[in-house]
């Protein structure tokens, strides 16, 4: 018998939508739980410690990967992201289903790790030249880190068929409502399944 999908990872290249779509999901899903990645990023305005993140220091972050205490990691310009997976193991054990916003690599690295608890979602953006719009309307990066995001592209697009869905996100609406319906569908499977 199949088991349960409970990690539902939402990837994709930065611009493309996924934390707003991760985020929608939450909304309409409010018993699945969002998975908390450990940065060492310094925190953006409104983000908060434990609830964003775990932020953590570079030497927490290290001792975190020496004792192998990470199921993905990925160091991002000077800084690190990983998934703790004493969190995963906790929401597995407690039955919940839990929702990634993570990168590309780190979604394999799930799928590779949990692969009959995970599905992969690529959110594919509707061309280059809409992603480096959205990460300049968003302001948060300078121009080199945009252009450190614009030089991984092509090299994440080439991954996605790794993925069991990939959903184009040319319209924020409908990208909504095709992932809540493709999400409703894995749920209402597992639970007629189970």
């Amino acid at each position: 018998m199949e088991k349960r999908k409970q990690l539902i990872v939402i990837s994709a290249p930065s611009g493309a939508g996924k934390s707003t779509l991760a985020r929608h999901i939450l909304s309409v899903f409010p018993n699945f739980v969002f998975s908390i990645s450990a940065t060492t990023r310094k925190p953006r305005p409104n983000e908060v410690d434990g609830k964003d993140y775990f932020f953590v220091s570079k030497d927490e972050f290290e001792k975190l990967v020496k004792n192998n205490e990470l199921i993905e990691y990925e160091q991002i310009f000077d800084n690190y992201y990983g998934t703790l997976k004493s969190q995963v193991d906790k929401n597995l054990e407690e039955g919940k289903v839990v929702v990634f916003d993570i990168d590309v690599k780190g979604a394999l690295s799930i799928k590779q790790k949990y692969p009959s608890e995970s599905f992969l979602i690529f959110i594919a953006p509707p061309s280059i030249d809409a992603i480096k719009e959205r990460l300049v309307k968003r302001g948060t990066e300078t121009t080199d880190d945009i252009e450190i995001r614009l030089s991984r592209i092509n090299t994440e697009m080439e991954l996605k068929d790794r993925f069991d869905f990939v959903l184009i996100n040319d319209d924020l609406e409908k990208a909504k409502e095709e992932l809540a319906k493709k999400i409703t569908e894995i749920t209402n499977t597992m639970s007629n399944s189970g």
